[in-house]
């Protein structure tokens, strides 16, 4: 006697966004979901949102400093080095994200598992924190200065205060006019500096600074220099988080233009040759700091200075806050199983970006960088792994938490290359300060091909997918059985924890153990039979 199946629930399908999920993406701009087309930006817009990034007071202040250390000459090597490898990987990501439509979260989630996933976000999002507290605190100092009559607490308080209106819409919203606004703002003002220091000074010999006497950098000043922002590998993750608003048919123009090698000529070479000369020229010495450069401007143009150094910083800040607020969002809602509204996620990550300009953490916030550095070059270096393997695929990404695994060995490499980062920058004197980025992120490329080459990719074996059920699974939208709203069938899946298996969107499966739970089963039982 032949024991008959339980027919499959039929699939709600419709072929237009569902205003539910619209409504709620002008300011979640799918921060647990999958990008669909019909939410991707044009190529001005996607622009002028990511270029928000070019105007930190932090490459005109690494330049300088490396200039003054290792030298001018070896200091520009070590730029244009940069530009090369960031623009290459800025590429290769921009390029996933517009293909694939996911955050960081859910690109950890494929990689590393549904637990893995868990501290790519909570990573990049302390990572954006600490640097919207050193860029909130340039301005606030900035403007206690000028204006003494006020608390340093208070001038804090206005400065994340101006901030946060700003990214809690969507990234859709006005995030990009606004930067598109403030960009030629920024390099005029820039321009305005240079001249005025040009005719006030001799600057005849900015090029030619010679290296610091004595200093051991465990490395060729040049390469020293490379190593300093190989420091800065969590832009990978910012462009994944941006790049995902991409057209697909604009991967390749968004990855050069937006992304890639014409993006790092600005934020690197531009804005690192400006600080080298502003530095120089100033009489700043190795010591340079964003205190010191703001300082600067604001003695050169005044209140003109004052209002260049708010959009230094007040540009790069929409960036910072907006990828903490998506990446505390969507923490909150995996750790605790609770929808956390933009706006709320936004005014907590500016809480506790106050808080910590308020106390005197700037030596322990470093050696936190330094530490999430660790984390974050190995994740790279994993993540440039599968890029590659899945480069010229057609297929789509495989990220749904019914269908990978808790825990992955690409998730077991990411970890273990991270504390051998860490340990090797706190331990490991001069040689491990310069070299600890470099070397985890290359032994975590190596180990990482050594899992792909095993084919233990993570991955469960399942039965039915709503993905071959329909036409075209970027255009159809499929109703979730759980939150009842609308979502491409790229990230919908079948529920084998319910009578009929109906379908389960990306969100409501990461919280639903039932539906992981029997998930498991069903790979078990695949796997068993064959």
């Amino acid at each position: 006697m032949t024991t008959q199946l339980p027919a499959l629930a039929p699939l709600e399908v419709q072929h237009h966004d569902d205003p539910k999920v619209v409504k709620e993406a002008a300011t979640e701009d799918y921060t647990t979901h999958v990008v669909p087309l019909s939410w991707r930006m044009p190529r001005p817009s996607l622009a002028m949102s990511f270029y928000a990034l070019v105007s930190g007071m932090f490459y005109l202040v690494t330049a300088a400093t490396l200039a003054a250390t290792v030298g001018t000459t070896d200091a520009l090597i070590g730029i244009v080095l940069a530009c090369a490898a960031f623009g290459a990987l800025g590429y290769a990501f921009s390029r996933y994200a517009a293909r694939t439509g996911l955050t960081v979260a859910l690109m950890s989630q494929r990689i590393f598992g549904t637990s893995g996933s868990l501290l790519g976000a909570l990573v990049l999002a302390a990572t954006a924190i600490y640097y919207a507290v050193f860029e909130s605190s340039m301005i606030a100092n900035a403007f206690h200065v000028a204006f003494p009559q006020l608390s340093l607490a208070l001038w804090s308080a206005i400065a994340v205060a101006i901030n946060l209106p700003l990214v809690m819409g969507g990234i859709r919203r006005w995030m990009d006019k606004y930067n598109a606004i403030l960009l030629p703002v920024y390099w005029i003002g820039l321009m305005v500096v240079v001249v005025m220091l040009a005719m006030r000074n001799d600057s005849s010999g900015w090029l030619a600074h010679p290296p610091q006497e004595g200093a051991d950098f465990a490395a060729p000043g040049w390469l020293y220099a490379f190593f300093v922002y190989l420091g800065v590998l969590v832009l990978m993750m910012f462009t994944v988080d941006f790049a995902r608003f991409g057209k697909p048919e604009q991967a390749r123009s968004n990855g050069i233009a937006v992304f890639g090698p014409v993006f790092y000529a600005f934020v690197y070479l531009a804005n690192g040759l400006i600080g080298i000369f502003i530095a120089y020229s100033a009489g700043l010495d190795g010591a340079v700091s964003s205190e010191l450069v703001g300082n600067t401007m604001v003695s050169l143009l005044g209140g003109w200075g004052l209002f260049l150094v708010w959009v230094t910083q007040a540009r790069i800040n929409t960036a910072n806050f907006y990828v903490a607020s998506t990446n505390m969002e969507a923490l909150v809602f995996r750790l605790f199983r609770v929808r956390v509204p933009r706006v709320a996620a936004v005014l907590f990550c500016g809480a506790i970006t106050y808080v910590f300009m308020l106390t005197d953490v700037v030596s322990y916030l470093l050696v936190a960088l330094a530490w999430q550095g660790a984390f974050i070059a190995s994740w790279v270096g994993v993540a440039l792994v599968h890029l590659v393997r899945t480069w010229n695929t057609s297929e789509l990404e495989e990220f749904r938490a019914g269908r990978v695994r808790r825990f992955t060995w690409n998730g077991a490499v990411w970890v273990a290359t991270s504390l051998l980062g860490i340990l090797l920058y706190q331990f490991g004197g001069a040689f491990g300060a310069a070299w600890s980025t470099p070397i985890t992120l290359v032994l975590a490329i190596v180990l990482a091909a050594v899992v792909d080459r095993t084919g233990r990719g993570g991955l469960l074996r399942r039965a039915h997918d709503p993905r071959a059920e329909v036409d075209d699974p970027w255009e159809a939208r499929v109703r979730c059985h759980v939150c009842d709203h609308s979502y491409v069938a790229v990230e919908m899946d079948r529920d084998p924890s319910t009578e009929g298996q109906p379908p389960i969107c990306a969100a409501c499966g990461v919280l639903s153990t039932a539906y992981l739970q029997a998930s498991r089963r069903e790979h078990a039982a695949l796997t068993a039979a064959g």
